[in-house]
């Protein structure tokens, strides 16, 4: 079964002639433990797909499944649960709390989720120490570097023990050697640690980490790339691709 899965998924912004079809009957199926890229120009509705597919907006028409589960047949509060439970978000900015250390930033989620705060931290470390911040327990955000920070951020995604993480543009506020580290630490939690990890990036680099590549153009998947069976990281085919949308 796909951790998730997408029918026909539509949404429309406004109405008449001031509509916007941002998302056209797009069908995704994402498999446990793999690890899929979205890529496409400005505006072809790559962020408006990880939105929908969180549940943090609702289509137009269309669904979207969750483990089983229809995200439309759930009540506000199920739905809340879910995505803190079952969904782990990785962003471009790192949202982590300033006056809060690293295992703290990476606990919260937990706290609020009822979790009690011993439990909360100790998973929030064990995270941590997987990603390689072992070293960095306990410091503030301003004493961590971009990509330490991503780490950070990337940990609390996890924390949780969610069976997907969206990151949405998670390369995109680091330099390229931070970038590649982040990229290769979501190809490590996805072939190390079985985790089902779906991207949005525009860059060629970091999508070649991916097994699977997925090409939207005006709200419409109109290209898919297996990557494992092209061998090695094929950035030049990647940008290829891109150029031909």
């Amino acid at each position: 079964m796909a951790v998730v899965e997408t029918e026909q998924l539509t949404k429309v912004y406004g109405k008449g002639v001031t509509a916007v079809t941002a998302l056209d009957q797009v069908n995704v199926q994402v498999a446990p433990g793999e690890f899929v890229a979205v890529m496409g120009p400005s505006g072809c509705g790559k962020s408006t797909l990880l939105h929908l597919i969180s549940g943090l907006d609702q289509p137009t028409s269309g669904r979207v499944v969750l483990e089983g589960r229809d995200l439309a047949q759930l009540s506000d509060g199920d739905l809340t649960a879910l995505r803190r439970r079952k969904i782990g978000f990785v962003f471009q900015f790192f949202n982590l709390i300033p006056v809060l250390g690293a295992a703290e930033n990476a606990a919260l989620p937990l706290v609020l989720d009822g979790v009690k705060p011993g439990e909360a931290h100790k998973q929030a470390e064990n995270w941590l120490r997987r990603v390689g911040l072992q070293e960095r327990l306990n410091h503030l955000p301003h004493q961590l570097s971009g990509g330490e920070q991503q780490r950070v951020a990337i940990a609390r995604a996890l924390a949780s023990e969610p069976a997907l993480i969206l990151a949405d543009e998670p390369t995109g506020n680091l330099d390229t050697r931070a970038g590649d580290d982040i990229a290769s630490l979501l190809r490590q939690i996805s072939n190390r640690w079985g985790r089902t990890v779906l991207i949005v990036t525009h860059d060629p680099r970091i999508a070649a980490y991916a097994d699977r590549i997925l090409f939207l153009k005006d709200g419409r998947i109109v290209d898919e790339t297996q990557l494992s069976e092209t061998g090695g990281r094929p950035e030049r085919l990647v940008v290829e691709k891109m150029e031909e949308l």
